[in-house]
């Protein structure tokens, strides 16, 4: 949770924590003794969705001197104790940045984000996926191996088991949005450049290309429904905010489109559930949240018309849950992260 201090409120022992998405910075003081952040700070990401003629190369320079700037702003000028960044993308033990669709589109060369971090703010820093950050967040109150999903902008997920994160060295692992879930030569168009990945076809923006496509399938449809009465009966006016509050709503038209994309993620989730056997999965991201339990109910019905091989239903109830609604999550896990690495004791289910 978010602890609200003054602006120029300072933190003695504090580790200075950055959550790096596809859309949103944020900065903010994390406290090792009672697992809270604050002073938290949201800026626009200089990435490709501010500036979609950049190259790549330029992006990951303007990203870089983006988290140097903002790591200065929020240290008021003295150096930082430690600083943790939560990345939207695959990340190397190293701390090299392997590919970041969502930041700055088509892979790159993979980017040395740690090394040049620590050379430019002069404090020990260390670079994680987000959702590797994410999972530490919820390590800290599950008692059993688990799976965290967010379905935002994209896809991603990570398992937590035996008090770590499962990845290689290389950063490869938790990466279910890059899944290809529909091989058609027309499928949807990912951030990386692949068609057919489930981050495509089942995110918030994969939902909302699939309603708008439905709208202009189905005029008529659109037009007698709770969304078209949100959006003003414009189909090109229909943005994620009220596909949610439509679905929320209980709107018919709304809810069957986004049945059909959450196919494709309870197919992901029985994947995960046969191959390794972890039997709970956490659903965080913005776009679920902002649906909230509305969205885990067509989720769970999804995979209980699948079948989960040797569950009943009410077990696959049990399976998903919703995480915290809030977006601290990247913040208050790369935070437990650092201070895990820095040995600081940590109160148990401090969160």
């Amino acid at each position: 949770m978010t602890v609200p201090q003054p602006e120029s409120a300072a933190f003695d022992g504090a580790f200075t924590v950055l959550d790096v998405g596809g859309t949103t910075l944020r900065t903010g003081s994390y406290d090792p003794v009672t697992s809270t952040v604050s002073r938290v700070r949201r800026v626009p990401v200089e990435g490709r969705v501010r500036h979609p003629r950049d190259s790549v190369a330029a992006l990951q320079e303007r990203v870089v001197d983006q988290i140097v700037q903002e790591t200065a702003r929020h240290a008021e000028g003295a150096a930082p104790r430690a600083v943790a960044v939560a990345f939207a993308g695959p990340i190397s033990a190293a701390g090299l940045v392997l590919a970041a669709p969502t930041v700055w589109g088509r892979r790159g060369d993979p980017l040395p984000l740690g090394r040049l971090l620590t050379e430019r703010i002069g404090a020990p820093v260390v670079v994680v996926n987000d959702l590797t950050a994410a999972a530490w967040r919820y390590a800290a109150t599950e008692t059993e191996p688990f799976c965290l999903l967010t379905v935002s902008s994209g896809i991603g997920n990570k398992v937590f088991r035996a008090g770590e994160v499962l990845l290689d060295a290389d950063g490869h692992g938790g990466e279910l949005g890059h899944w290809v879930c529909d091989p058609s030569p027309t499928a949807p168009l990912c951030d990386c450049g692949g068609r057919g990945h489930l981050g495509a076809v089942a995110s918030g923006r994969g939902a909302l290309a699939a309603v708008r496509r439905a709208a202009d399938a189905d005029p008529a449809g659109f037009a007698r429904s709770r969304l078209a009465a949100l959006c003003d009966g414009r189909a090109d006016a229909v943005d994620n905010p009220a596909v949610a509050a439509a679905v929320r709503d209980g709107d018919a038209f709304t809810t069957e489109v986004l049945r059909g994309t959450l196919t494709h993620l309870a197919q992901a989730v029985g994947a995960v559930f046969t191959s390794i056997g972890v039997c709970r999965y956490i659903l965080i991201g913005g776009f679920a949240l902002a649906v909230g339990e509305r969205y885990r109910e067509l989720l769970v019905a999804e995979l209980v018309r699948l079948g989960c091989f040797g569950l009943d239903a009410h077990a696959v109830d049990a399976l998903v849950s919703l995480g915290s609604p809030d977006d601290d999550h990247g913040l208050i896990g790369a935070g437990r992260l650092l201070a895990h690495r820095m040995a600081v004791p940590t109160p148990a289910g401090a969160r």
